[in-house]
């Protein structure tokens, strides 16, 4: 263990001094991009890398098996044990920092599929070295996080793409298209849900349990606060939990709401409201319900309708929309773990989650003109193919940076709403400072730790164990920008 370690020390020093020295290097584009190697022949192969591989890291890079899979990066060498066999020719890591260490120069693109509070970590190091990035969604922890790595594909110039894979499917562009052409009029109202969580969620911090063997907890913890293990936390199952995960909201807002931030052209929100079940400090309610309120906006020139002032609520946890009047009886409707419901004027859309099948409520089914880009192969193959595109002549992915950051802020906006609930305010929103304007110097959070819930002779009796009070701007700007653990931190923010 000790060899471990040390080894652990040197690479993480080593990582953090090269990438400093890259990053000096890279004032204005990467070496990759300047020297002309940053695109490739369709038919050259890629050389990828990935990190977070034992889940959807998996799924990702079976369908990237046209590219050289040249690293492998998992904390969890047990999950990730069938990937290593898959992929055997591929030089296999526990630490990214080692990986970029060590193979860095040879490696042209990264996956990120770690659980959330590591992807802007992992990616926003591999774009200062020039490398394209695919990242799972939700894109990042924090809405900070979001808008640095939106800044950060800006100024290298790589290929980019959030794993919504929906935004490569013809429903999102039915969707947005629909709209564009006034089918339904101005839409003032959107309902929206998913059917998720199906991972333990509404629970107090379990005991400490021992770190399995195969498992490198500190690393899986990585800028997080240090916490023991308990085989709750981890495969899969983080993303009930506050420091791991953003819930369900963050989980499948990302490929529910997508077509709603295209379609409707959304922005930064300007006020956020948030209600639960039992909110605990360390994970998120069985069940939420948010309201992200967003100002009118001027049309693009392909748009006929007009955007009005809009409010976009979220349900989860088994809570849904009512139906509206003229709903088909016995219509699911859940579509694939969700749905949408974009209340216009003239009709209603509604489409399940990642877009699916849209419909009007009227039943008419609308030929609006066709301008958004059909992707014909895959989601990720598509990304392969801008990364071999040089950055002058690259058509965008499906959900580059540069829209998946803006929508990611719009998504953990929800979670801060769901954590600052105990303020009992709507909370106005400064998006272009990433501030709250109405949190004042004297509001405090609390937050509920444990239930202690327990009958006596026929009565409720309530104990609840709460957190010491703090104020509330200094929780909220955590929860905007985390304060990393020692030995951990991104990149500074592009001006």
């Amino acid at each position: 263990m000790g060899k471990i370690k040390k080894e652990k020390e040197i690479s993480r020093r080593s990582f953090v001094g090269k990438t400093m020295a890259a990053t000096a290097g890279f004032t204005i584009l990467p070496s990759f991009v300047v020297s002309g190697l940053g695109h490739k022949a369709p038919s050259d192969k890629l050389n990828i890398a990935g990190v977070g591989i034992g889940g959807m890291g998996f799924s990702n890079l079976k369908k990237m098996e046209t590219e050289n899979i040249v690293g492998l990066c998992d904390v969890d060498w047990k999950y990730a044990d069938r990937v290593f066999k898959h992929f055997p020719k591929a030089q296999k890591f526990r630490d990214f920092r080692k990986m970029y260490d060590e193979i860095g120069k040879s490696i042209d693109a990264v996956v990120v599929a770690t659980a959330d509070h590591t992807h802007a970590i992992v990616a926003a190091h591999a774009i200062t070295m020039g490398k394209h990035v695919y990242v799972q969604k939700p894109l990042t922890h924090t809405v900070y996080e979001s808008r640095l790595l939106t800044k950060l594909a800006e100024k290298y110039k790589v290929a980019t793409q959030m794993g919504n894979q929906g935004s490569s499917g013809e429903g999102v562009n039915l969707t947005t298209e629909w709209m564009a052409n006034n089918e339904i009029g101005e839409v003032t109202r959107v309902e929206a849900f998913t059917d998720r969580p199906i991972w333990p969620q509404g629970l107090p911090r379990p005991d400490a349990m021992n770190v399995p063997e195969t498992l490198d907890w500190n690393l899986f913890i990585g800028p997080a606060p240090m916490r023991p293990y308990n085989a709750i936390y981890t495969p899969w199952n983080w993303r009930g939990w506050w420091d791991f995960g953003t819930g369900a909201l963050g989980d499948m807002a990302c490929h529910i709401l997508h077509p709603v931030f295209v379609g409707l052209d959304l922005g930064y929100p300007v006020k956020a409201q948030g209600s639960s079940t039992m909110l605990l400090s360390d994970s998120a309610p069985n069940a939420e319900m948010v309201t992200l309120t967003f100002p009118q906006r001027k049309p693009a020139k392909k748009m006929k309708m007009k955007l009005p002032q809009v409010e976009v609520t979220w349900y989860d946890g088994g809570l849904k929309p009512n139906k509206p009047d003229g709903w088909p009886d016995g219509k699911e409707m859940n579509n694939a773990g969700g749905g949408v419901i974009f209340h216009g004027t003239k009709d209603k859309l509604i489409c399940g989650c990642y877009g699916k099948d849209p419909w009007l409520l009227s039943g008419r089914v609308p030929d609006a003109p066709k301008f958004r880009r059909r992707v014909k192969t895959s989601h990720e193959q598509d990304w392969i193919r801008a990364c071999k595109e040089s950055p002058e002549n690259r058509v965008e992915t499906a959900s580059p940076f540069k829209e998946a950051g803006p929508f990611n802020e719009m998504v953990v906006m929800g979670v801060l709403a769901v954590r600052l609930q105990t303020l009992n305010k709507q909370l106005d929103w400064d998006g272009q400072n990433m501030t709250f304007t109405n949190i004042n110097d004297k509001d405090e959070i609390k937050i509920i730790k444990k239930d202690n819930f327990s009958i006596h002779d026929g009565h409720p009796t309530f104990h609840k164990d709460w957190t010491d009070p703090v104020p509330a701007k200094d929780f909220a700007a955590g929860l905007i920008k985390h304060n990393y653990r020692d030995g951990w931190s991104l990149p500074e923010m592009p001006k």
